[in-house]
């Protein structure tokens, strides 16, 4: 039985989120060993400061949730998240320039905040629930090739959930060393199980306790 536990980035982006939350979110990510917590950009001091010496990154995102802002801010934000201590940075693409055709831009703005993480994490989110299968698969090449170190499914604010069949045709996209994380609707075991058999080498979710939680029933039953 896979560690799953490995698997989950610990997330919480609400926009009421509380100083408590985030304290409560690192505590759960230390004690369970998550991969790392994902919070949004004014709350990576405060998860820095609880998961000191626990050995679980933070991760924040970037251009959230829209991807409309300038390449400029977008570059600005992962600065600024840099120099708080950001271990990983989520980033969400210009979903219109993608849709346009315009592939330079998307990628460019792609390679230049993964130039400014200074090679830390950067995971793409391509909004697969905008997107039709063509798009999906330019926009899984487009990030592999500008240095994206995963592609990611969803926000979880736009339309749109991780499903298998997105996962694996991300996969027959894949190039280089880019993974693939998947993200938004992902709330039990069974769930996330399907994804990871299907290529996720990461998941989005801030159901990450209940899900471990049935893993270890469902070991208790085997």
């Amino acid at each position: 039985m896979i560690s799953i536990n490995r698997y989950i980035d610990h997330t919480n982006l609400k926009p009421f989120a509380t100083g408590a939350d985030i304290e409560k979110l690192c505590l759960e990510a230390a004690e369970y060993g998550f991969a790392s917590v994902c919070v949004n950009p004014a709350y990576v001091p405060k998860a820095k400061k609880a998961l000191a010496g626990a050995g679980v990154p933070v991760c924040t995102v970037i251009g959230f949730p829209l991807g409309m802002n300038t390449t400029a801010v977008k570059l600005r934000e992962t600065e600024d998240a840099l120099e708080m201590g950001c271990d990983e940075f989520d980033m969400v693409i210009n979903v219109g320039a993608l849709k346009d055709g315009r592939s330079d831009y998307v990628s460019d703005e792609i390679a230049a905040v993964a130039k400014a993480a200074k090679g830390r994490i950067v995971k793409v989110i391509i909004e697969t629930g905008l997107l039709d299968e063509g798009q999906k698969a330019a926009a899984t090449r487009i990030a592999c090739e500008a240095g994206a170190h995963f592609v990611k499914t969803c926000t979880g604010v736009s339309p749109g959930t991780a499903t298998v069949e997105d996962i694996l045709l991300m996969k027959a996209n894949l190039s280089g060393n880019t993974k693939i994380k998947a993200s938004s609707g992902i709330k039990t075991y069974e769930g996330a199980m399907r994804l990871i058999e299907a290529g996720a080498a990461r998941l989005g979710t801030s159901s990450g306790i209940a899900i471990i939680g049935e893993q270890k029933e469902k070991g208790r039953k085997t």
